[in-house]
């Protein structure tokens, strides 16, 4: 099927993103992690009203850079002797962590489960940088634009992410050697942001990643759906681009592009080459700069939707760790 609003595939193979990279990009971030390690995590495990007869269910919660309170569900083996593997699970972009069932099967094969709750959406109970539980349902790449670039919200959720693959390799019952990642769209970005900062996570299983390359989105005019906010801001903020090299260059910060040559662990990543919402090039920028294992699945006439058993692979590529 020809590719009407993207590169052929070879040249997705070869493409090296087109948005600009800070110059103090690593610092930036040796920065940022220096700041979570500063912050004393407040682990609180709270059981869950929910429960299974072979998993136990807690809601996780711990404290975020700038003291926010942050949510993930969690799931044990009941009666786990050995160490065992975990997973970790992020979620789309203004969704939340989910129900509790749809990761029984992974408790159920042995595993712990660790879902988060992206700051201040889809209902979930993880603070908001404001200090309040909530919703802000978008505007999250857009967030702290104005102002330094420590105050980029998805600095502080990228930090979330590898705060919580730290709490869950610490427990007494993981392997430490054996965590895993996945998500979708967001959750797919935040997987390998987390595979990034926490360079300890085996296996990362990225589906379709959103927030890579912000700029190539720009000149595709796909600024819309999830990455409507981007015209948004042009529109209200500077409406004639006389800033516009900077606000893409400041967006680099959090460009998960930037941040996959730190991964170390194994990547599977799910692509769809009619994706209109992450488009293939975007995904493939972030893949491209991988340089630990890794493979993707394509599937040629789908877009940014399921991708026929490629959950199923997932799963059963975690349970070769």
């Amino acid at each position: 099927m020809p590719l009407l609003f993207d590169m052929k595939l070879p040249e997705l193979t070869s493409y090296q993103g087109t948005n600009p990279r800070p110059d103090d990009f690593d610092d930036y971030w040796d920065a940022a992690l220096a700041e979570l390690a500063s912050v004393d995590p407040e682990v609180e495990l709270v059981p869950s009203e929910f429960q299974a007869p072979y998993a136990e269910c807690f809601h996780l919660y711990f404290t975020g850079t700038r003291g926010a309170r942050v949510h993930a569900k969690l799931l044990r083996p009941r009666d786990a002797q050995e160490p065992h593997p975990a997973v970790l699970m992020f979620h789309g972009y203004s969704g939340n962590a989910g129900d509790w069932q749809s990761k029984l099967g992974y408790a159920a094969a042995g595993f712990t489960v660790a879902a988060l709750d992206c700051r201040g959406q889809g209902g979930g109970r993880s603070e908001d940088v404001g200090g309040v539980p909530g919703w802000t349902l978008r505007g999250h790449i857009v967030r702290g634009l104005a102002g330094e670039p420590d105050d980029l919200l998805y600095r502080h959720t990228f930090l979330d992410t590898a705060r919580l693959a730290q709490i869950v390799m610490q427990m007494d019952d993981v392997d430490a050697s054996r965590v895993g990642a996945t998500g979708g769209s967001q959750g797919g970005g935040l997987t390998l942001a987390c595979a990034s900062l926490e360079p300890r996570v085996n296996r990362a299983a990225p589906i379709f990643p959103f927030l890579c390359d912000y700029k190539r989105v720009w000149d595709l005019d796909l600024d819309q759906n999830a990455y409507a906010e981007l015209r948004e801001w042009f529109r209200n903020f500077d409406p004639r681009h006389e800033r516009e090299e900077a606000v893409f260059t400041r967006l680099g910060y959090i460009d998960v592009q930037n941040l996959t040559p730190r991964i170390r662990g194994e990547v599977l990543m799910g692509v769809g080459l009619m994706d209109q919402v992450c488009p293939p090039s975007t995904q493939y920028a972030a893949f491209n700069k991988i340089t630990s294992s890794k493979r993707t699945v394509i599937y040629p006439d789908y877009g940014h939707e399921k991708l026929p058993d490629f959950e199923d692979m997932i799963f059963q590529w975690m349970l070769e760790m």
